[in-house]
């Protein structure tokens, strides 16, 4: 291969290195296993013949999403062994990330929970279509199915998601005012204003990986909640920090035990109160919540 070759390959591959690391991410959920798949993919883009390629975006999108579903594949045995519940690893993401209002959606920690329910193929399907609208032919060439059979994954993928998916978003001053309220009541010990904070019905999920204490399966109710922290809480001892940050272009905040990052809290909130709590404490996932990752859906 000569040289000029090779540097068309790496061009085109660079200018859409952030959009395949993104495709990756939505379904594999982890950041290590994404930058695995574009090594892959980079692996297998450099012996491509470029001048038989219409679209170089669309067919690096299709090697990536190839590479990123055969991990997806071995990745859900790995979780079926996993400790508790397994959260996606958590990235501190930019401005423009917060900004995109559907891709921050798609990429919230609450959403891709969700995901996790889906069969590898329906997750490749559902992530293509909905978070980067790619069309039924496009997906079909990238997964190796009929677009009849795309379309139908498609639907049953959207309506499974559709059903658990968290109520309306709030926006963005409405999430800041409920996580102000929650970082003051939680650092302050201050249980009745925890409660206040709550949802009646708020879900809370933490990933400890085996490795940080966590709970085994998500707590629900703003009772059971406010009695799983307070406890979480003095079990640990030290001094509780919490600071404000953007996790997968949301607010969320970084935990602190005597300066020391303990964990990462996702949030869902509706109606100003707070509905969903995603809790991250594996150290192994903590690895990107202090310098941004690019993300984007074009």
């Amino acid at each position: 291969m000569n040289d000029h070759v090779t540097d068309s390959a790496t061009e085109a591959f660079l200018a859409h290195r952030d959009l395949l690391f993104t495709v990756a991410y939505e379904m594999l959920g982890s950041a290590a296993d994404a930058e695995d798949v574009l090594q892959e993919t980079w692996l297998r883009w450099v012996r491509v013949d470029l001048a038989q390629v219409r679209d170089q975006r669309a067919y690096l999108v299709r090697i990536a999403t190839r590479q990123a579903l055969n991990r997806l594949r071995s990745l859900k045995r790995r979780k079926e062994a996993y400790v508790g519940p397994w959260l996606p690893e958590p990235l501190l993401t930019a401005p423009d990330v917060a900004e995109d209002v559907e891709l921050s959606e798609n990429l919230s920690l609450a959403l891709m929970f969700i995901l996790e329910t889906l069969s590898p193929t329906e997750r490749a399907v559902f992530v293509l279509r909905e978070v980067f609208d790619f069309g039924y032919d496009e997906i079909a060439a990238a997964i190796g199915k009929s677009p009849a059979a795309v379309r139908q994954t498609a639907h049953r993928a959207r309506r499974h998601v559709d059903a658990r998916r968290p109520r309306a978003a709030a926006s963005p001053e409405e999430a800041r005012t409920a996580l102000d309220l929650f970082q003051r009541a939680l650092v302050t010990g201050d249980l009745q204003g925890l409660l206040d904070a709550l949802a009646p019905d708020v879900v809370f999920v933490s990933d400890g990986g085996g490795l940080k204490l966590a709970a085994l399966r998500p707590v629900v109710g703003a009772e059971n909640v406010l009695r799983y922290m307070a406890g979480s809480v003095d079990k640990a001892g030290g001094t509780l920090s919490g600071e404000h940050t953007t996790v997968n272009g949301n607010p969320g905040l970084v935990l602190r035990l005597d300066g020391v990052i303990d964990g990462v809290l996702a949030f869902c909130v509706d109606d100003a109160r707070v509905t969903g709590l995603y809790y991250v404490r594996n150290p192994e996932k903590l690895t990107r919540v202090e310098s941004e990752t690019p993300l984007t859906s074009r």
